[in-house]
């Protein structure tokens, strides 16, 4: 493949415009292990402004829509749909006033809705039943949270041996159970002043590098669906299975760049917080026991699980903070409260979680994590092979709505 057949192939030409509106955002090219030659070319020229690119951008999806290339439906599809999230997202950083619910629905396919507090007070209310300790108003529930939480704590000394022990059970059930390419690694590292609370950084050639932020700290409950989803089986394990079965045998080059501010971002977030129900089942709750009993790291078994059950429809309400900020245009210590009143969040956490949902870079991601789950589990249902079919194979969100 050289690079004077980008003009006349619409794959390339995807690839070609990624890079460049990369040039523009930090970490908008979240991974690229594509022709290296394509890469350099656009690394030396000098760099085209956005409004060029939102040009060509729309000329691609045009082009797509004409029957440009030789593509089967179902990959001119998918290309199409990133080239259009990519088309937004660099409409956005030329400065274009796009309404915050039709950049995330232009961007990842989903359009966000607000969650009824009605719903949140339902989860309180679960809570309350299995929490220790007794109360009943939501102060004494965020309270009685956050303590049992702080109880999980995982002393930082231990992070390196509770990591390294947890994933390497993860990697061999998940290779057992959905196969694992030779010659994959990952390396860890903790770090911190970061805005996530881990991040997978895919080289490629099946290696990654997994980043855990330890600026707050990190639960017992917490570290098994963090492993998981960085790592096995979610994005390192995705990243590895598309680089040996699309890029390499299937030649589908476009699946070797990947970029926030697309469809393609939903899937990953919603497979990977599937990850660990998909590998583990969803009461997963001993087989964690078992690995950091023997570490030295709490890890109440029956209340981890009854907790978690009553606690993910909480997590719904940092799109209620985003929605805040961006689409009704509150004040940033407004969405910090929602994210206290309703998501049980310390100040510190809620705050936290703010410098992630006014990013630049992900101001409109959060969607990928409140959408992109029931997604995913809605069209896994249970069976581990609808959930290879995603580590494998090219979707699109409205693909998994259920017909």
């Amino acid at each position: 493949m050289v690079v004077h057949d980008v003009v006349d192939d619409p794959v390339l030409r995807y690839v070609e415009a990624g890079l460049r509106v990369g040039r523009h955002l930090d970490g908008l090219v979240d991974a690229y292990f594509g022709p290296p030659d394509l890469a350099r070319r656009v690394e030396d020229e000098p760099r085209r402004e956005l409004p060029a690119l939102v040009a060509d951008l729309r000329s691609l999806v045009a082009d797509l829509d004409a029957g440009d290339g030789d593509l089967e439906p179902v990959r001119r599809r998918w290309l199409r749909a990133q080239a259009a999230g990519l088309h937004t997202a660099t409409r956005k950083l030329a400065g274009e006033d796009i309404a915050y619910l039709d950049e995330v629905e232009s961007c990842y396919g989903v359009r966000p809705e607000w969650v009824d507090h009605d719903v949140l007070a339902e989860a309180h209310r679960r809570l309350d039943a299995v929490l220790p300790g007794s109360g009943g108003d939501s102060a004494s529930v965020a309270q009685r949270y956050d303590a049992w939480r702080t109880t999980h704590h995982i002393p930082v000394e231990k992070m390196e041996p509770v990591v390294d022990a947890v994933a390497e059970a993860f990697r061999e059930r998940t290779a057992a159970a959905f196969g694992l390419p030779d010659g994959e690694h990952i390396s860890f590292e903790l770090v911190s002043d970061e805005p996530w609370s881990g991040f997978n950084y895919y080289l490629g050639e099946l290696q990654s590098r997994v980043a855990i932020n330890t600026d707050l700290p990190i639960s017992s409950t917490a570290i098994g669906h963090l492993i998981a989803h960085e790592a096995y089986p979610g994005h390192h394990t995705e990243h590895c299975r598309k680089e040996v079965g699309l890029v390499r045998q299937r030649r589908q080059v476009e699946e070797s760049i990947f970029l926030v501010g697309t469809p393609q971002c939903l899937l990953a977030e919603g497979l990977a917080d599937l990850a660990i129900e998909a590998l583990l089942g969803p009461h997963h709750e001993e087989v964690m026991a078992e690995l950091l009993h023997p570490l030295g790291v709490r890890y109440d078994t029956e209340v981890v699980a009854a907790v978690s059950a009553a606690s993910e429809a909480i997590s719904a309400v940092r799109g209620n903070a985003a929605l805040l900020v961006h689409d009704r245009r509150r004040p940033v210590d407004e969405a910090i409260a929602e994210l206290e009143r309703w998501g049980l969040q310390s100040h510190e956490r809620a705050t936290k979680a703010m410098a992630f949902l006014t990013h630049p870079t992900w101001r409109a991601y959060i969607f990928c994590y409140v959408a992109g789950l029931p997604l995913c589990r809605s069209f896994v249902g249970g069976d581990p092979a609808r959930f290879e079919r995603l580590l494998t194979e090219q979707f699109i969100p409205a693909d998994l709505v259920p017909s």
